[in-house]
């Protein structure tokens, strides 16, 4: 049935229900039906099939509190495994193995033996001699004689003092360079304020001499004697090898900058350098008492600058040389240059390796193949008194390099 119009649509409602009403009944109930529809056909569907075990987490492995529905997925907290040790490489076959090896320090000592009128005392061997450190016996571990060359430094005092004093001292520096040989090398340094270079290393005597011709007036009288060796100390000790300071001057101080404690240091600190000192102006002091010219604290002064000449030598395993006479000169540099040129060289590991900084003591002792003292004895067989020059002792430290 067609419908034209509104007014036919009231035909097929009920008596007293305006087709209008009736339009907005009809939603109201499509409305309504809808959603319930929807419900039922999702009930319909086929829930989708439960997961597979494996993939929830077990129960042993769940940490924390536990659920209503089991434990919650939390992992556990464990500890890492520690890592695998790093493998050690493959040595290639054939190549050998090193193992770092650090020595004690070598002490190599200088010994001088000679008769007490200074003759060399010849063929002695390693084990005829016996050294102590601190009272404790040391295995000699190289031993041999050596001819080798002077390197040395003449420090020559040239102060406006005593003219004597100057005199002497420059007698003693000709002297000296006379006695050199070609091989020989030599430096002149003069002070009197302060140390001053006159000649650098050379093996030219007339190089010497002219150095030693430039001192002719003296310009100060003040006399700095510890500044000067502690200077020439340092100097020598940036050169290899053995040195020799040839210390010619009165011993004493009136203007340094260090004091005798700290130059006194100084000394004990080297290790490859010998000093020889020449005390001058002898005789001046002699007369000066005689007349009463030089009073008692003037002559104190003199005996303690003796006396710090002596421990120069004496610590290094030098000589100290006191002469009266200017005849004397010849006779004393000959002594030297047979020291410096005729020297036993001892060497031995210390029993104690700590390099501390601590003053180590020395003595050298001769001794017989039974243990106890050598004898010397000359061309008739009489026993000869001999004199062991050795230095005192030694600082164990580090070198500077």
């Amino acid at each position: 049935m067609l419908y034209r119009n509104f007014d036919s649509i009231g035909a097929v409602f009920p008596s007293g229900i305006r087709p209008r009403t009736a339009v907005f009944a009809l939603v109201l109930v499509f409305a309504v039906l809808l959603p319930l529809v929807a419900l039922a056909q999702t009930q319909q569907q086929p829930s989708p099939p439960p997961a597979s075990s494996s993939q929830q987490p077990a129960p042993a492995e769940a940490g924390g509190p536990q659920g209503d529905t089991g434990p919650m997925a939390l992992p556990k907290k464990t500890e890492a495994p520690p890592p695998p040790p790093p493998s050690k490489p493959k040595v290639p076959e054939g190549m050998p193995t090193y193992t770092l090896k650090v020595d004690v320090p070598l002490v190599t000592v200088p010994v001088s033996v000679t008769t007490k009128d200074g003759q060399f005392v010849p063929n002695l061997k390693k084990d005829n001699f016996k050294i102590l450190e601190d009272g404790v016996p040391q295995q000699i571990t190289s031993f041999n004689l050596t001819q080798a060359p002077i390197t040395a430094v003449l420090l020559v005092e040239f102060a406006n003092t005593y003219y004597r004093f100057m005199y002497d001292a420059l007698n003693a520096s000709y002297t000296f360079v006379n006695s050199l040989k070609k091989d020989d090398w030599v430096a002149v340094i003069e002070f009197d304020m302060r140390p001053q270079i006159l000649q650098d290393f050379t093996q030219d005597k007339r190089q010497l001499y002219a150095a030693l011709n430039t001192m002719r007036v003296p310009g100060f009288s003040e006399i700095n004697t510890f500044d000067a060796l502690y200077d020439t100390i340092d100097r020598l000790e940036r050169i290899e090898g053995h040195k020799y300071i040839v210390l010619v001057g009165s011993g004493l101080d009136t203007f340094s900058k260090i004091n005798f404690d700290k130059v006194l240091k100084k000394v004990k600190d080297t290790k490859d350098i010998t000093i020889y000192t020449i005390s001058t102006g002898d005789v001046v002091r002699i007369m000066g008492e005689a007349t009463g010219a030089i009073g008692p604290m003037a002559n104190m002064s003199f005996l303690q600058a003796d006396n710090e000449m002596r421990t120069f030598a004496n610590l290094t395993g030098g000589r100290w040389f006191k002469p009266r006479f200017e005849a004397e000169y010849p006779e004393i540099f000959r002594a030297v240059a047979a020291d410096i040129r005729n020297e036993y060289l001892v060497a031995y590991h210390p029993t104690n390796p700590k390099l501390d900084g601590t003053y180590r003591k020395l003595k050298v002792e001769l001794i017989a193949p039974d243990g106890g003292p050598l004898k010397v004895k000359d061309e008739k067989g009489k026993d000869l008194k001999v004199n062991i020059i050795a230095r005192e002792g030694y600082t164990a430290k580090h070198e500077v390099e």
